[in-house]
């Protein structure tokens, strides 16, 4: 074998032996990487948060730092986070407590429910470094409106609302240019349609966007109670009340006839103590001597009536 062979196969057994080497600390790195060790990770912050009157999103973040246990990988990944990224949080508001003007923070254990937002999931935090949180959350011109539920309710036969449909919350906060505001006096839902309802109904909707504005809640809930109901009708003499000593007043026609939607099963006779009544001040205060009569002393379960006819026509005497 030549000189120039001997030297070649050795340039070979010597790269050879150096790739060894290579793949060797390469699995030593990997492997030593995906043991557990612990280390201090620190998360710059930025805060959401929804407070009254103020932006939504702090100006600045806060630095977090927590001596954590997790894979080298992970604290690798962290330690790039670190540097090139920030973390955006969503806190609750009963978490954030105000200090001053537009200063808020959070402190002690309130940080622990976040840890996960803070620093992602395989990681356990061993302890906080840091431990109170502060953020500044400038004012906003905001004002407060209702909130109008658009849509509409059908009910199977002989069921009906035995309430008013109650949103929560019913009102809301509208941040943005004054001028804007300005154009802004309600906030509708989008379309609910409940169609042959029988039952009492809950859930939630979604609030109509505003233009140029920005809304303290994108979602309410509501709650409507139903009943099944049962029809009755009774003709009731209309009475007169507060008319003066010796004045007298005559209400035509004398008699009405009033309809009445009970709860089902309806208990005791519901016009047992009813008082249908007009009173002397209504029609003092009318123009026509035309009114409407009160229907007194209604009695439990009993969800709506009407009154046939719906106008009586009075007439004072001495």
């Amino acid at each position: 074998m030549s000189r120039e062979t001997r030297l070649k196969l050795r340039g070979r057994e010597g790269l050879l032996l150096a790739a060894s080497l290579l793949i060797a600390l390469v699995i030593w790195f990997l492997s030593n990487l995906s043991q557990i060790f612990s280390g201090v990770v620190s998360v710059p912050v930025l805060a959401e948060c929804n407070i009254p009157g103020h932006s939504n999103v702090s100006a600045g973040t806060a630095l977090v730092q927590a001596r954590c246990r997790t894979t080298g990988f992970r604290l690798l990944r962290e330690g790039r986070r670190e540097r090139s990224k920030q973390v955006r949080v969503h806190f609750e508001r009963a978490d954030m407590h105000h200090l001053d003007g537009d200063r808020f923070y959070i402190a002690g254990s309130a940080k622990n429910s976040y840890s996960e937002q803070f620093f992602g999931d395989e990681v356990q935090v061993e302890s906080f470094v840091t431990d109170t949180l502060f953020f500044r959350f400038p004012a906003e011109n905001h004002k407060r409106v209702p909130v109008q539920l658009s849509g509409d309710v059908s009910y199977r036969d002989q069921f009906m609302a035995s309430g008013t449909l109650r949103l929560v919350p019913d009102s809301v906060t509208v941040y943005g240019e004054q001028a804007r505001l300005d154009l802004v006096d309600q906030v509708s839902t989008a379309p609910l349609f409940l169609e042959d309802v029988h039952e009492s109904q809950q859930g939630t909707v979604r609030l109509r966007r505003v233009k140029g504005v920005r809304l303290s809640d994108e979602i309410v809930s509501y709650e409507l109670p139903v009943s099944r109901y049962v029809e009755v009708r009774s003709s009731l003499p209309v009475k007169v009340e507060g008319v003066p000593a010796g004045r007298s007043l005559q209400v035509y026609p004398s008699q009405a006839e009033v309809v009445l939607h009970c709860e089902f099963p309806v208990g005791r006779d519901p016009f047992e103590s009813l008082v249908l009544a007009i009173d002397y001040k209504d029609f003092v205060s009318s123009i026509s001597g035309r009114c409407i009569p009160r229907v007194r002393q209604l009695p439990a379960g009993v969800l709506d009536y009407r009154v046939v006819p719906e106008i009586f026509d009075c007439i004072e005497t001495d």
